[in-house]
């Protein structure tokens, strides 16, 4: 291609894919200029088709694969390319995991200017299929067809029970299966799926506002092979979902408990203003490495409990408690960090500005036979400044937008030992620990696979005090 040729919008042309973008879009660069294209690998060449055009970058769609990439594997779920739940599936695992890790070390890179970070191989996940313990479905009256069911468009039901096409909040595709949750789950979709159709009861419009199902979400126990189904509806009918609740039970006898959340706010979020349970005590019992947690459907638990308990692990070796620490969690969520930690130190302290979040983490500790962790429930600028004996160390696990410029200013203040800071992000995580070079050094960074054929990835970095 002639370099000095100018890119359109509606323009086709041939790109040589050369790395892989966080989000999981192949980057390729004509003169210098960078194309974005979902769905390319890096080592493909592909024709594309570009259709928006910025002064920095463009992105296209792509029409052809001229040459694959031997990075490239055929995606086993028929919706892989549509549906938002992956973005990697057309990728080998081994080298999801290398991609994974280069994102980490090119955000120490550019974001926070720090080239020489240990970065260590990223931590595969032990399940590659069949991980999640929480899928969430989404009722819609429109349904989205994909390319090769469109003729089946013209005398479709307004109706459809799925996953949501990446970046649209109306865009349901109709789902029969999703690989990353085991099989029981897809049996327990299509059950539903099948009893919502054939009820009086519509789906629930995102842009009208009406009708009666919105979510289905269905939580798994593997370590007690336990199971919960939350059916989220804008009003109240328990007796619609009492023979669903019951047939539900009887074709899977590993259903422990059945609830209704009950929610008619506009917001698309599967968390009800009530609950009711119509079967069972409205939670199950799950695990994380030795540790035990009950798991309601409103509650925060890890989704991969396999690769968590590999997370945590980590964040005890970085830790390296010698028995007699006092250890402050800031972002404690509902206590798993603090509750790995309690048998090797002296006190866990956990902030957590959400209240249910603290009650959870209580009754955790509680449940698990644990009296030496502390939980403060309040806004972490505030509670720090109030603390009056500084921890030897500090885990810090924010979410994804990373630390308040104010807590990151207090934790530097505090000056603990060690601190362990777990991430979600990358990017934020290598521009909230930039702020604190200066003060700490980066020992090593432990990136951890929770989620496969996607593009996230968790790191556990060890940060040691300079003197």
């Amino acid at each position: 291609m002639d370099k000095n040729m100018k890119i359109g919008k509606g323009q086709t042309v041939e790109l040589e894919i050369e790395a892989l973008a966080f989000g999981g879009e192949g980057i390729a660069r004509i003169d210098r200029f960078v194309v974005f294209v979902k769905g390319a690998v890096p080592g493909d060449i592909v024709r594309a088709t570009i259709f928006k055009k910025r002064k920095a970058y463009a992105q296209a769609r792509m029409e052809e694969i001229i040459s694959p990439s031997s990075d490239r594997t055929e995606p086993p779920c028929p919706y892989s390319g549509y549906c938002g739940g992956c973005q990697l599936q057309h990728v080998k695992y081994d080298r999801q995991l290398f991609y994974k890790r280069n994102h980490v070390i090119e955000a120490f890179s550019h974001i926070a200017d720090i080239k020489d970070v240990l970065v260590r191989e990223a931590m595969p996940s032990q399940l590659k299929m069949g991980y999640r313990n929480k899928m969430e479905f989404s009722f819609s009256d429109r349904r989205w067809f994909l390319p090769g069911e469109m003729h089946r468009k013209v005398n479709s039901e307004p109706f459809a029970l799925g996953l949501h096409v990446p970046g649209t909040f109306n865009k349901v595709i109709d789902i029969d299966a999703c690989l990353l949750q085991q099989e029981t789950g897809n049996r327990i979709l299509r059950k539903v799926k099948e009893y919502a159709k054939e009820s009086a009861e519509a789906a629930y419009g995102i842009k009208s506002h009406q009708g009666f199902w919105r979510f289905l979400m269905i939580r798994s126990s593997r370590a007690f092979d336990e199971w919960m189904i939350n059916l989220v509806t804008s009003e109240e009918k328990t007796s619609l979902l009492m023979p669903l609740a019951e047939s539900l039970i009887d074709s899977e006898p590993d259903i422990k408990t059945v609830v209704n959340n009950i929610t008619n706010k506009k917001a698309s979020v599967a968390v009800g203003e009530r609950e009711v349970a119509l079967f069972g005590n409205g939670y199950i019992e799950d695990m994380i490495g030795a540790r035990t947690f009950q798991v309601s459907a409103n509650s925060f638990f890890q989704t991969n409990p396999l690769s968590a308990c590999r997370l945590y692990e980590k964040v005890v070796e970085f830790a390296a408690p010698k028995g007699n620490e006092k250890v402050l969690d800031l972002y404690s969520g509902t206590g798993t960090i603090p509750i790995f930690l309690s048998d090797r130190v002296s006190s866990v302290t956990g902030i957590e500005i959400s209240e249910s979040a603290v009650m959870d983490a209580r009754k955790n500790c509680v449940h698990n036979g644990i009296d030496n962790c502390n939980f403060i429930c309040g806004d972490i600028r505030k509670v720090l400044s109030e603390l009056k004996v500084p921890p030897d160390v500090m885990v810090i696990d924010p979410p994804r937008a990373g630390m308040h410029k104010d807590v990151l200013g207090k934790v530097i203040e505090m000056a603990p030992e060690r601190i362990v800071y777990v991430s979600c992000n990358p990017a934020t995580m290598a521009r909230d620990i930039s702020s604190m070079i200066f003060r700490y050094k980066v020992e090593e960074i432990q990136p951890v696979d929770m989620f496969p054929h996607t593009y996230h990835i968790e790191s556990v970095a060890r940060l040691s005090i300079r003197r």
